[in-house]
This record gives C-alpha cells, structure tokens and sequence, in this order.
C-alpha cells in the first residue's frame, strides 16, 4: 500500500505493480491482530518515536507474520521491540 501511495503518476503506479509482480511479492492481509497490534504501536511508540498509523501497520504485519522488516526508513521503527529489522541504504 505505501509502494503503491509513493506512485506519482499511472505510469508510476504500473511500474511499481509490474515490479511487484515480477519478483512474486506477496501481499499480506490487514488482518484484525494487525490492526489491533497497530493501535498498540501508536499508542506505545506514536509520541516517542513519531510511529503514524502507516508504520504502525507495516510494523505490525511483519511482526504478526513472523517476517524481518526491510526499510532505509530507521527512525520509525528502531523502538518497535518485536520488530527484526533489516536495514539497507536506497
């Protein structure tokens, strides 16, 4: 959904869904565990670390799905104590 939001223009927005598609991202469910793990999030880490509701929720999926985090985007979710997160510079 963020990939899809940074889309400046359609021609953006095939490309990133082409992309997607060609190395089999799978998209994973806004399930209710990780909504409610997201409001947890926020109002744990929302005013500290300035954690919004969009990282609360990607934070939250790779936790509820027992994945890493990959992100050049540290700042947000360094506090995240269940997080693993992968770092890497764009």
């Amino acid at each position: 959904m963020e990939l899809l939001q940074g889309a400046r223009d359609k021609a953006d927005l095939r490309i990133i869904k082409r992309f997607m598609a060609e190395l089999s991202f799978d998209v994973l469910p806004l399930s209710e565990n990780v909504g409610h793990r997201a409001l947890v999030y926020v109002e744990e880490y929302g005013l500290s670390s300035g954690l919004r509701a969009a990282d609360a929720i990607i934070a939250a999926t790779a936790v509820e799905n027992a994945m890493p985090l990959m992100t050049a985007n540290v700042k947000h979710f360094r506090t995240v104590k269940d997080l693993e997160l992968v770092v890497f510079k764009p």
